[in-house]
């Protein structure tokens, strides 16, 4: 496929994971990439890597201005960049409240607020926002990355509805329990990470984890010219987790 063909796009903590998958999607498909993370040292050519952390908005607006200058403008914008906790309301203080909120919210908020005055040039300008399953199922121990994810999904639809007569399409996509970096640190520290990993397998109705370039698919689907119309929209890429209730096996 070729339906990015001479657009540029990007795409935050494209380093690893589900944000490097997309990143090299899009570049298969025809688009120029640049991603940001805290350490774009793995990132290698076709993509172009810059240096940024969400929580500092200097340093969202430098690797924004200098990627686009790299660039020659900015179609598409994945807000992929964030992170995880754990725990009930009464597990983590305020600081932490603050500081993944911090990330996973107004990180998003600092890329597309630089992006925005680039974005209005295009003809074909999209934001995919990263959410989660999180947002919209009640998931043990999980309180403050829902409250996060909650907020993205939110956020998203606010978006749009500001942005739309701006020619600025704005989705999130809401992943399940994917196979990344992040998942497999989590999977490292439990007691038992062959047990944890069969029990969040087994969790969503496929009976397996998501890939990271199945999320990345669907990515692509919302930024893409040929979803034009789509707009306010989350896509859950979740094993059928969201909407699914499945009768145990062998009944």
């Amino acid at each position: 496929m070729t339906d990015f063909e001479g657009l540029k796009a990007l795409v935050t903590g494209g380093a690893s994971g589900i944000g490097r998958a997309t990143a090299e999607l899009l570049a298969e498909r025809g688009a120029s990439v640049a991603v940001l993370d805290l350490d774009p040292s793995s990132v290698e050519k076709p993509l172009l890597g810059y240096r940024a952390d969400v929580t500092d908005d200097a340093s969202v607006r430098q690797a924004v201005a200098s990627a686009v200058a790299d660039l020659g403008g900015l179609d598409i914008v994945v807000n992929n960049a964030g992170i995880g906790a754990q725990g009930t309301v009464e597990d983590n203080d305020d600081d932490e409240w603050h500081r993944v909120l911090d990330v996973n919210v107004v990180g998003m908020v600092r890329v597309t607020r630089a992006a925005l005055p680039h974005l209005r040039e295009s003809s074909h300008a999209a934001v995919v926002n990263t959410c989660s399953i999180a947002a919209t199922a009640g998931l043990p121990q999980r309180a403050l990355y829902s409250a996060t994810k909650g907020a993205v999904q939110s956020l998203t639809l606010a978006m749009a509805a500001d942005h739309l007569r701006e020619g600025i399409r704005v989705n999130c996509v809401n992943p399940g329990t994917a196979d990344t970096p992040w998942v497999g640190r989590l999977l490292d520290s439990a007691a038992d990470p062959a047990a944890e990993r069969a029990a969040l397998a087994a969790r969503q109705p496929s009976g397996r984890l998501v890939s990271a370039a199945e999320v990345a698919g669907a990515i692509a689907y919302l930024a893409s010219p040929l979803s034009g119309a789509t707009t306010g929209t989350s896509l859950a890429v979740d094993g059928g987790m969201q909407g699914l209730r499945l009768r145990p096996v062998g009944q």
